[in-house]
This record gives structure tokens, sequence and C-alpha cells, in this order.
């Protein structure tokens, strides 16, 4: 039985070092054209570089996403793109349209290419038409079943590979193709630019009954008629498993860097756990529990079963229990003080988690706080500012520091 790669969303350079730190056997992020995340952070050159790098050295892989559905305009200096990408160590592209993979067979032959969901494959033959076309990996359509991913897995060639998504938000529309954003906000959705509109709360309104507003209901589950719950299938490794798929895909490159690490976190322990003896395979709560403090809506198990929809959410908002305050930096541990990067606001005497890529988390409180130049603080307010703090346990740098949210 092959060990399926983790593969993790890596929006900027941070969050792929948290991703690889936690555990990711992959990461695939957006470079500076051609992606679905136009407003995520995204890599420079520069940036890609380092962290391709940085992969390399922690035996990792890389893949950029190019993703698009392109216009005319946006084949211009693809060419040279493609090298740049090439020459970085890129492992891999994620490429969803036909004339991008021919641009990118023939400037830079050498390139693996792993075909994006949003070209919609949901069958073997097209697998197979695609591997006929160059392509290594099919990221598989959203819409199927795990009986219809390992029916593809057992027809397409053995040295193809197929990737599903396991954890993260999913969309209305079929495996991403969408157009509400563009009709309402003139936001191409297909060129990285998505409003997603289907978040949104609707309401009907008769035109001469101007400011009387009438919710739009379907059934008893609100008027949320487009709104998604997120994909989480934590619980379910071993069906996973059973479908032969070679990698395992978490979706969130807008998400924040404690996303990123807890997911990431709870998969990998997962995954693990049932490599060891897929026959004593016994699930972990904890999993589940780490994964419900991050920001997220609530959890289904997608097209997996073969259940009846349950995707839609009553509401728009996320659920989050707890807020990432700090990434420890350094740790000193003849004084037992730690140097933090602020994330969100503490106050000297808080109780905190240290979660780190293995185990469960421990609390801690943070005392005796100082800037960086040496003031006694009350609270670290500032984003981003360095602080250090008194602490009763060894900490370690890249441990990330989480608190329950305040009931309101």
């Amino acid at each position: 039985m092959k060990r399926p790669e983790l593969l993790a969303p890596a929006g900027n350079l941070e969050k792929l070092k948290a991703a690889i730190n936690f555990g990711a056997d992959a990461v695939y992020l957006g470079g500076s054209k051609l992606n679905l995340r136009a407003f995520a952070d995204n890599f420079t050159n520069e940036q890609l570089v380092e962290g391709v790098e940085f992969a390399h050295s922690k035996g990792k892989k890389v893949y950029v996403t190019l993703n698009v559905f392109p216009h005319n305009e946006d084949l211009e200096g693809i060419e040279e793109y493609l090298v740049e990408l090439y020459e970085s160590g890129v492992d891999a592209i994620i490429v969803s349209d036909p004339g991008i993979i021919m641009i990118a067979r023939e400037t830079v032959p050498n390139m693996e290419i792993h075909l994006s969901t949003q070209a919609n494959t949901v069958n073997w033959k097209t697998c197979e038409f695609w591997y006929k076309m160059g392509v290594k990996r099919v990221v598989l359509a959203r819409e199927l079943s795990l009986e219809e991913i390992a029916k593809v897995q057992k027809k397409i060639p053995e040295d193809m590979d197929l990737e599903i998504f396991v954890h993260g938000s999913m969309c209305m529309a079929y495996s991403g193709r969408c157009v509400i954003s563009n009709y309402m906000v003139g936001r191409d959705s297909n060129r990285g630019s998505c409003a997603q509109p289907c978040r949104y709360k609707y309401h009907l309104v008769e035109e001469k009954r101007e400011g009387e507003y009438y919710p739009v209901i379907e059934d008893d589950r609100g008027s949320y008629i487009m709104n998604s719950k997120d994909l989480c299938m934590i619980e379910h490794i071993p069906e996973l498993m059973s479908t032969g798929a070679l990698s395992f895909k978490i979706e969130g490159r807008m998400k924040s860097v404690y996303y990123v690490a807890s997911v990431v976190k709870a998969y990998r322990e997962a995954i693990d756990e049932y490599m060891k003896s897929p026959e004593d395979y016994k699930f972990n709560p904890r999993w589940l529990e780490d994964l419900n403090k991050p920001s997220h809506r609530e959890y289904y198990t997608g097209f997996f079963f073969n259940e009846e929809n349950k995707q839609i959410q009553e509401s728009s908002a996320y659920i989050r229990s707890y807020d990432v305050v700090g990434v420890v930096k350094a740790y000193d541990k003849a004084t037992g003080i730690a140097t933090i990067e602020h994330k969100n606001k503490v106050v000297e005497g808080d109780k905190v988690e240290v979660m780190r890529p293995i185990g469960a988390n421990v609390e801690i409180t943070l005392n005796d706080l100082h800037d960086e130049k040496g003031n006694k603080i009350p609270t670290a307010p500032s984003s981003k500012m360095i602080y250090t703090a008194k602490v009763e346990l060894d900490l370690e740098e890249n441990d990330i520091l989480i608190k329950a949210k305040e009931e309101v």
C-alpha cells in the first residue's frame, strides 16, 4: 500500500513553511500569473525560489497553479513565465486549459503537468485522454463518490496519479466553474477574481413594494441557497485509502497560517497512524476537535458517500472558537523566555495553547511581557510586533500559540 501524499495550500511564504513544518509532503501555490486566487498574497519570483529551496531542503515538493481559463491576452508572456517556473525548480504545474498544456509541452517539455479540478474530470476515459496529452496527474472533480474514484484508479495507466480533495471549502458550481461573480460584480471567477456571491444572503423584492424584503427560503434550511458547508474527511481515512488515490489535497490558499498548520497536523497524524497498521487503526477524536478550532463552516463529507446532498449551510458565517495569537521565533532555555511574533492581542497572564506538529496541545501562561526594547508591557496589541514572555514550558521555534475566543 502506497503512503498517500498530503498536499497543503500555501497562500504565501509563511504558510508554505508552516505547512511543511507541520507535516505536508507537498504544497501548491499561486505564482505571479494565471492562478485562481488573484487576491491571495501569491508569490513573487524571488519568494518562489526561496519557497522551493526550503521545501526541497526538507525533501518536499512544490506545485504552482496556472489554472485559470485564459483569454487571448492572458497568454502573453506565458512561455517566459513557464521557463521561470521550470528554472526555479518547481516540481509540477497545475493546469486546467488545453492551450496552456500545449504551450507547456512545447516550452518546458520536462515539466510535470497536473490537471486541475477545474477541468471537471469524472471518468477514467477522460483521464486516459489527458494522459496521452502529457498529463501525469489528474485532480478529480469533487462531485465523485469514493466508489467512482476507485473505479477510475483501476482503469488509468499505472504511472498516472489521482489527486482528491479531502478538506476545505466547497463550491455550488460544478468543481468551481461559476459565473455568478461575473454577472453580479464584474469579477471573473474563472480568471482568479471571484467575489464569492454564493455566500451572500438573498431576499425577494416585489417591484412595487420597495423596501419590503422577503427571505428566499429553501425548505427549512434557510435563505442561503448557494452557501456551501466545508468538506471534512478526517473521520474517514480508511475509506479514502481504499480509493487508491495518490494525493490527498487540502483546500485553502486564502486561509490563515493557523488553519493550514492545524489541518495539516490532523491529517498527517491520521494518515501516519493508519499506515502503521491498517487493521488496528482507530480514529482519534482529538483530530476532529483540533479541526473545529480554526475558522471553518459546518463540516460534511461532500459527495463521497452518495448521500442526499447536504451541502447547504444556513448561514454565511464562519465557526471559529480559537484564534492564533503568536508564533514562537526563539526560546532561551536558561531564562525560560520566549520571543514571539504577535498575531492577535494577548494580555499578561493569558493562558494559551501550544500547537506543535505532533501530539496534543499543551497549555501555558504568558507572563512578564516586554517589547523589543525591553520595556515591560501589560499587553501585546500591535500586529506583527515582536515581544517576549516568560513561560513555564520549553518552547520551540515555529510553535504556534492559540487562545480560545472569549464568549460575547
